[in-house]
């Protein structure tokens, strides 16, 4: 690790004030001494007030400098008398006081560090954290070769020990803990084991884990992976193998956890933990949604459609949310879902300006904002980070526990499992595919029937992570009853998370065409899925609109649609801005066919929905929209295209996209046009189209193709990894 690592690691995860690492230039005399007492406190209080399994010599040895310190300190506030007048401090002492500062308050987050880092962070860099203590001491050192001990006033005996202690700096050599490098080499072990496909017993493992380590029970288990993928967001862009090492740490406490402790855990502690992770995710978005505020649209991710916590910028030049384009590029996506553009490479600059901007507005409007490290930012650096042999082995033999115990364990055992897979199934499609090779899925659709609904929502989650792999989407759907049971938890699960997820899960299983018109078939389902729509919260009309749009693109669905009340649902979803784009799409398929057109043309909202999007709406809304009206005229017959042609505004509208919409939207528009001059009154109502459809000849290509042929409606949707 490079110098200076620790502390800007731990200023990332504290996130104390900038003042906090300047020295109190403003402060002198009495003031400047009490400051210091107050910081070399703290320090001798962080130590005694917690245990140091590692870096315990080297932390008590600092700690030891801090006391004399503190003693010196507590001698000039108390035999100087007023240091503040003229007889005070020496200007010398006084600078050397101020840099004094900066080495309590870099001992202190030192200190601070290796009593709360993952332990076996603190193994894997024994060495380099020995070293700033060896820096540290080196500091205090030089510190007091300057000091004007003689020049002020301090009684003998304190003197003495400053002496003592300046001379001991002098002499400090570096100290690496031979037992604590044996326990990192040992630890590497294990890790060689894991690679070369052999797994250690169960009594190497509990000796290093509860006997060295002194990880003595689950929950130490899951504080240490906490602290572990704390550690990968920390260094997320270092050079290999820092991340891959860690994945590996990651994977075989996982693993251990199951193995030494098992699977028995409190139901109350699992459901609380399971809603503070969801409330946590969405904490932003039911701020925003409990205001009633409208976010401003260059603050909102192109694919979530949600407030940006992280914007970065690709390729292409777009800016996405940081965790939503990593999900698209990991699911092998290399075009930029707003442009189409391929992408050059997958790197990604974070936009600092505009990130400061929505910090700005947030604060304004009294709304949280979470960095990235909170909102599950450690899922997306698992994704991405390629993996190691040893975390592929780990993991592997963490699913055969979790498997078994879904199989045969408990009710509560299966709960936990369910929660672990669905957990491991968010770190890359390696897990996905052996989870689902090594049989889970069943267990998992029978879960999705327990009356318990931390173990149902677990379940679907979990179906929806292991579907986004493309292999797995055939064996969900070749698992006899497990649609049904998706759908049945979008009818009636017990939570609204569950809910959404299986109308997430049908999205991700509707990308497979073939899987569209089963699905369509499924009784309830599209029923479900209109619902939602219509009375979900924001993610829940996410969720399932984008499914309704696939399930729209076949053919044979539209009937079904119709009759489940799904064209009722998205001619209500063209007012709501977070949906509005996917549901014109949506719609623009569905009038494709005479069936569909008649069902939309009786919808009253419809036409002016659609001419609503078209003032108002995002380039593709737009571009969706009018293409939506271009086929309900084509496929409407005349009482479609009377209803079209005489919608208020549409004149100006259409010459507006003429001249401004995306080439696909003025192509549309240009089509539209031709449709009201083939009309009999269309010189009298849209006279007015001339200059803007010769414009479009112009600019454009004027001849449009059928919509078969055209790939006018595009979706930048990515299945989510919960």
């Amino acid at each position: 690790m490079a110098s200076g690592a620790i502390f800007s690691s731990l200023r990332r995860r504290r996130s104390p004030s900038l003042e906090a690492f300047l020295a109190p230039v403003d402060l002198s005399g009495v003031a400047l001494v009490e400051t210091l007492l107050a910081v070399a406190g703290d320090v001798v209080s962080c130590f005694s007030g917690h245990r140091f399994p590692f870096q315990r010599l080297n932390s008590r040895s600092l700690v030891r400098k801090v006391e004399i310190f503190r003693s010196m300190l507590e001698c000039l506030r108390d035999s100087s008398g007023d240091v503040d007048g003229a007889g005070g401090l020496p200007s010398t002492a006084v600078l050397c006081l101020k840099e004094l500062y900066l080495l309590l308050y870099r001992s202190k987050i030192l200190i601070d560090y290796c009593a709360q880092s993952s332990k076996l962070w603190l193994l894997l860099q024994n060495e380099s954290i020995s070293g700033h203590f060896h820096d540290l001491s080196q500091e205090f050192s030089t510190l007091l070769d300057v000091f004007p001990v003689r020049d002020v006033d301090l009684s003998d005996d304190v003197k003495e020990q400053i002496e003592l202690l300046e001379r001991q700096s002098k002499r400090a050599k570096l100290f690496i803990d031979k037992k604590d490098d044996a326990l990192r080499i040992r630890f590497f072990w294990f890790l060689d084991e894991f690679e070369s496909g052999r797994v250690p017993d169960y009594a190497e493992f509990r000796s290093f884990f509860l006997d060295k380590l002194q990880i003595l029970d689950a929950k130490s288990c899951r504080v240490e992976v906490e602290a572990l993928e704390e550690q990968i967001v920390n260094h997320e862009g270092d050079v290999e193998p820092t991340v891959s090492v860690l994945n590996g740490m990651v994977a075989i406490v996982r693993y251990c956890r199951f193995l030494l402790f098992g699977f028995e855990e409190d139901e109350v502690e699992l459901e609380i933990g399971n809603k503070k992770k969801g409330s946590r995710r969405r904490l932003i978005t039911q701020e925003i949604a409990e205001t009633f505020l409208t976010v401003p649209k260059d603050f909102c991710c192109p694919i979530s459609l949600d407030l940006m916590h992280d914007p970065v910028i690709i390729s292409t030049g777009q800016t996405y949310d940081r965790m939503s384009i990593s999900r698209w590029m990991e699911e092998g996506h290399c075009t930029c879902p707003k442009t189409g553009q391929m992408l050059d490479h997958n790197r990604l600059v974070p936009n600092r300006a505009l990130k400061n901007l929505i910090m700005q507005w947030c604060t304004a409007h009294r709304i949280p904002y979470d960095s990235p490290e909170v909102v599950d930012a450690s899922a997306e650096m698992f994704a991405l980070a390629c993996p190691s042999k040893a975390a592929l082995e780990a993991n592997q033999g963490t699913a055969r526990l979790l498997i078994q115990q879904l199989a045969n364990g408990s009710q509560a055992a299966k709960t936990v499992a369910a929660r672990e897979i669905r957990m491991l199934a968010k770190t890359g499609k390696e897990n996905r595919a052996f989870i689902a090779e090594a049989g889970a899925i069943p267990y998992l659709r029978n879960l999705l029937s327990s009356p318990n609904s931390v173990a149902q929502e677990n379940s679907v989650t979990a179906l929806l992570n292991l579907s986004i792999f493309e292999r797995n989407k055939s064996r969900i759907m070749d698992e006899e009853g497990c649609l049904g049971s998706i759908v049945q938890v979008l009818q009636f699960g017990h939570t609204t998370e569950a809910r959404e997820n299986a109308a997430a899960t049908l999205f991700s299983l509707s990308a497979i065409h073939d899987y569209k018109k089963g699905i369509a078939d499924n009784v309830g389902a599209v029923e479900a899925l209109a619902r939602l729509l219509q009375n979900g919260t924001p993610r829940g009309k996410k969720d399932a609109v984008t499914a309704l749009f696939n399930l729209s693109t076949h053919t044979e669905n539209c009937l079904r649609m119709i009759e489940a009340g799904a064209v009722t649902a998205l001619v209500g979803a063209l007012g709501n801005e977070g949906v509005a784009k996917e549901a014109a799409g949506a719609l623009a398929l569905i009038v494709r066919q005479p069936i569909g057109a008649m069902a939309v043309v009786r919808e009253e909202a419809a036409v002016a929905g659609l001419i609503g999007m078209m003032r108002c709406g995002t380039p593709r809304g737009k571009e969706n929209a009018v293409a939506a009206l271009l086929e309900l005229c084509r496929s409407g017959g005349a009482a479609a295209t009377e209803r079209v042609i005489r919608a208020p505004a549409l004149s100006g509208l259409l010459q507006m996209l003429l001249f401004t919409g995306t080439k696909r939207a003025r192509r549309k528009a240009a089509s539209l046009a031709r449709v009201f001059q083939r009309c009999e009154n269309a010189s009298l109502h849209y006279g007015g189209l001339g200059v803007g459809y010769a414009f479009a000849s112009n600019s454009a290509t004027t001849r449009d193709t059928s919509f078969a042929g055209d790939v006018s409606v595009t979706m930048s949707i990515s299945v989510p990894v919960l």
